[in-house]
């Protein structure tokens, strides 16, 4: 994107189906972003809000530039909550099939995905949360998206996440709200922005 660009933001993530989410949303708002993979510095915590505030202060220390981080999580109400903020290790231990397998013969299927945005552009700090109700479908469906995508129905479709275009899916991503947030309250401040 070149010409509108009201400002250069660094997204710290190497998953490129979360940028290509955010990138769409970035591009509305003449954001220009840039994916920097490998950088994650992660903790351990039973909060999104926690690992996502640490992991863009950490990176902000490297990078000194303005950056952003995405966290986000399922949490399940028939396991009070889990996978949660341990979602991305339980994704890649037990899988998709071993959520299903822990929801057999559950009839609350009830969920949520939650995400959380920090963007750090010195002097500006903005954290902004974004959630999803939804249901986890039987089965796995769809071959978009990543994650626990093809299981998760959010409130108001027939389609799981992995279903839908990237479009389609940020009409009701978690990810989609929070990030819309930010960047809102980004753009009000941006003129303070050290570059």
């Amino acid at each position: 994107m070149t010409g509108t660009c009201k400002l250069k933001l660094y997204f710290i993530t190497s998953n490129k189906h979360k940028y290509m989410e955010v990138l769409r949303i970035a591009e509305k708002y003449g954001i220009c972003l840039e994916m920097m993979p490998g950088m994650k510095f992660e903790i351990q915590s039973d909060s999104l809000e926690e690992i996502s505030i640490y992991s863009a202060i950490e990176n902000y220390k490297v990078l000194r530039k303005p950056l952003m981080v995405e966290d986000a999580g399922l949490f399940i109400k028939a396991l009070n909550g889990f996978p949660g903020p341990y979602s991305s290790y339980v994704y890649k231990t037990i899988g998709i099939n071993g959520i299903l397998k822990l929801m057999e013969g559950v009839e609350d299927r009830r969920a949520y995905f939650m995400s959380v945005v920090t963007i750090i552009a010195e002097p500006i700090f903005i954290v902004e949360k974004g959630l999803v109700n939804g249901l986890i479908s039987n089965e796995p469906r769809g071959s978009f998206g990543f994650g626990f995508d093809p299981i998760f129905i959010p409130e108001g479709s027939t389609k799981t996440f992995a279903e839908m275009t990237v479009e389609e899916k940020n009409k009701y991503s978690h990810r989609a709200k929070a990030v819309e947030k930010a960047f809102k309250r980004l753009l009000q401040l941006k003129d303070v922005v050290k570059t």
